[in-house]
């Protein structure tokens, strides 16, 4: 159902980003919330990613990955997870908060996240879900290690191997990528390492850090006037050239950022304006590929705020990113709802780290 029928879209987008300040009250989180909370435990229908290699591996969902056989495949199970515990720790007091924190104790016990290890840990698997997957495994390691009570100590603890394996997964991978995955899907290189670089220097893992940040360097370090006006492609959710930029924010200094960002993206203008960009167009969001529009627009927006957010505070291009974030939020929060679980799987964790991550 739709909780903001009867309203224009911009404008609920609009009331919809005032309510919901990071980290100050739950209103406005409570749809996304229910979104996680009907699929993380809703087994079908279900696409399997995992290679099979005899009969005797031939299992339900449930029992082949027991933390995350929800939400229609593995990825979306991880980082529904992750907006449940990006939630809990954020608005502990919310009416949902009871509920989430269930279905959290529910998925990840030590013998599911063992259950998790061992099915990875088969034969054939070495790219599963490389890198979108395990990188939002990181994101959601980093987010269940940020919690100080008790029980969300015992899921970090619980979660612990399994990001473990995810981590040495990417260690083993990246030294051997010759050349870097620039796609708008879950194979973009920028966007995976761009959260499993998040992990790595929360969680102290400098070895990680540092591959990637290399890896990032020598892979986007002298990239130039990026072909933007060729994005997005028909099924994007991710922009491959925000999602580079977004990547080298976090890697570059300051100053050096503000000047690679001149040769890299040339048509940020410095009027504040917001044509540059247009926002991607959603014809039908029954249909799970077309449905990823919606994404794109999303993760642009946090993407583009994360490109101002590097820059220095004087640097003209600022107000111009800004401006396009909230447009493109705008655009599509409204639409984010349980009417096609084709996008309600999923984009409920797009808004969340959107909204949870404005400056």
């Amino acid at each position: 159902m739709r909780v903001w029928s009867g309203l224009a879209g911009a404008a609920v987008g609009a009331l919809l980003l005032a309510a919901v300040p990071a980290h100050a009250d739950y209103h406005g989180t409570e749809q996304f919330a229910a979104l996680a909370l009907k699929c993380v435990h809703s087994e079908y229908p279900n696409k399997i990613g995992l290679v099979y290699n005899n009969d005797t591996e031939v299992a339900p969902p449930r029992l082949r990955t027991p933390a995350f056989y929800g939400c229609f495949d593995w990825h979306s199970s991880v980082h529904g997870h992750w907006l449940l515990a990006r939630l809990a720790r954020l608005y502990p007091d919310a009416p949902y908060a009871k509920d989430v924190r269930a279905a959290l104790e529910q998925s990840l016990t030590a013998a599911n996240i063992e259950g998790e290890v061992r099915a990875l840990s088969t034969p054939g698997q070495a790219s599963f879900e490389r890198p979108y997957g395990l990188s939002w495994a990181l994101a959601l390691a980093e987010e269940l290690a940020r919690f100080d009570d008790p029980q969300g100590k015992a899921w970090s603890a619980h979660f612990a191997p399994l990001a473990a394996l995810a981590t040495e997964r990417l260690k083993t991978w990246l030294p051997k990528l010759h050349y870097p995955i620039r796609n708008g899907e879950h194979t973009n290189t920028a966007f995976g390492l761009g959260l499993a670089l998040d992990y790595a220097r929360a969680n102290g893992d400098k070895a990680l850090a540092d591959l990637i940040a290399e890896r990032a360097r020598t892979y986007y370090g002298k990239d130039t006037a990026c072909p933007l006006a060729y994005e997005p492609s028909g099924e994007d959710f991710i922009s491959p050239c925000l999602a580079e930029a977004a990547l080298m924010a976090r890697v570059l200094p300051h100053k050096d950022y503000a000047k690679w960002l001149v040769h890299f993206l040339p048509q940020i203008p410095k009027n504040g304006g917001t044509g540059w960009l247009p926002i991607g167009v959603v014809t039908d969001r029954s249909d799970p590929r077309l449905a990823h529009l919606d994404g794109l627009n999303l993760s642009r927006a946090w993407m583009l705020d994360k490109i101002a957010g590097a820059l220095p505070p004087a640097d003209p291009r600022r107000l111009a990113l800004r401006n396009t974030a909230k447009a493109h939020a705008d655009a599509t929060l409204p639409f984010v709802t349980g009417e096609h679980y084709e996008g309600g799987h999923w984009l409920g964790t797009f808004a969340i780290y959107y909204l949870t991550s404005r400056p």
